[in-house]
C-alpha cells in the first residue's frame, strides 16, 4: 500500500503539483532576488517598516524581531511577534520592506478578526498531528493487513486536515498582501515607481501557497482513489 503511493497506478497525481511547486519557487527566488538590491525612496529597512505598520495600527504591543534563515520570515500571534529573516530585518531594499509589510499584514489580520486567519490558527494544532500521524496509519494498514481499509480511511480522514489547511492557506497569505500593499503605498513607505516591483515580489511569494494547496489536493485524491481500488 505504501509503495502504491509511488509505483502505484496514481503517481501520476504528484506531477502537477511538483512541477507547479518547482516553478513557484523559482518564480519566488527570482522575484526576491531581483529586488533584494534596490533600495528603497523612503530608505526604510524592513524592521522600520513593520514598525511603522504595527504602531499605525495601534500595535505597538507586538514585537519586531530578528531571526536566522533566509526567508523565514513569519508572524507568531501566540508570542506576539513579527520574526524577520536577518536580511529583511536589516535591509532596505524593496524585496525586504514587501515582506515585513506583508508578515504585518497577518498581526492587522488578527487585530481586524479576519475569519479565515483564526480558522487557521484553529487548524495549526491539528495540523501538526496529522503531519505525523497520516503515514503511521499507512503503515499500520499496510502490517495489518485485515485492519488495511480501516486504517487507510483513518489516514485519508487525517491527512484532509493538512489539505484543507493549505485551502484556508491561500486566502490567508493572499489578504495578508493586499494590507500590506495598503499600508506600504498610505505610508508612504513605497512611491509609486516602486508599487509594480512590490507587487511583483508579493505575487511570486502568493504562488508558492497556490502550489501546495493544489499538491494538497492532488496527494488527497491520489489516496482516495488508492482506497477505493482496495475495497473491489
Amino acid at each position: 500500500m505504501i509503495l502504491g503511493l509511488i509505483f502505484g497506478p496514481y503517481w501520476w497525481f504528484a506531477i502537477p503539483g511538483l512541477i507547479l511547486g518547482i516553478y513557484a519557487q523559482i518564480k519566488l527566488t527570482s522575484a526576491y532576488n531581483k529586488y533584494l538590491e534596490v533600495g528603497t525612496r523612503s530608505g526604510a529597512t524592513g524592521a522600520q517598516a513593520a514598525r511603522e505598520i504595527l504602531d499605525n495600527a495601534g500595535l505597538s504591543n507586538i514585537s519586531v524581531e530578528e531571526i536566522g534563515g533566509r526567508l523565514t520570515d513569519h508572524f507568531d500571534p501566540t508570542k506576539q511577534a513579527l520574526f524577520l529573516s536577518s536580511e529583511n530585518f536589516r535591509g532596505n531594499s524593496i524585496s525586504a520592506v514587501g515582506v515585513a509589510a506583508h508578515e504585518s499584514g497577518h498581526a492587522l489580520q488578527q487585530q481586524a478578526g479576519y475569519k479565515m486567519f483564526k480558522l487557521r490558527m484553529w487548524l495549526v494544532p491539528a495540523t501538526q498531528f496529522a503531519s505525523m500521524a497520516w503515514m503511521g496509519l499507512m503503515l499500520l494498514g499496510l502490517f495489518f493487513s485485515g485492519l488495511g481499509p480501516g486504517f487507510i480511511n483513518i489516514a485519508i480522514g487525517v491527512f484532509s486536515v493538512l489539505t484543507i489547511f493549505q485551502i484556508v492557506t491561500l486566502p490567508v497569505e493572499l489578504d495578508a498582501s493586499r494590507r500590506a500593499k495598503i499600508q506600504l503605498e498610505r505610508l508612504g513607505l513605497v512611491g509609486p515607481a516602486e508599487r509594480g516591483p512590490v507587487r511583483e515580489v508579493l505575487s511570486a511569494a502568493a504562488m508558492t501557497y497556490v502550489a501546495a494547496m493544489v499538491t494538497g489536493v492532488l496527494e488527497l485524491l491520489q489516496l482516495m482513489m488508492i482506497a477505493r481500488d482496495d475495497r473491489r
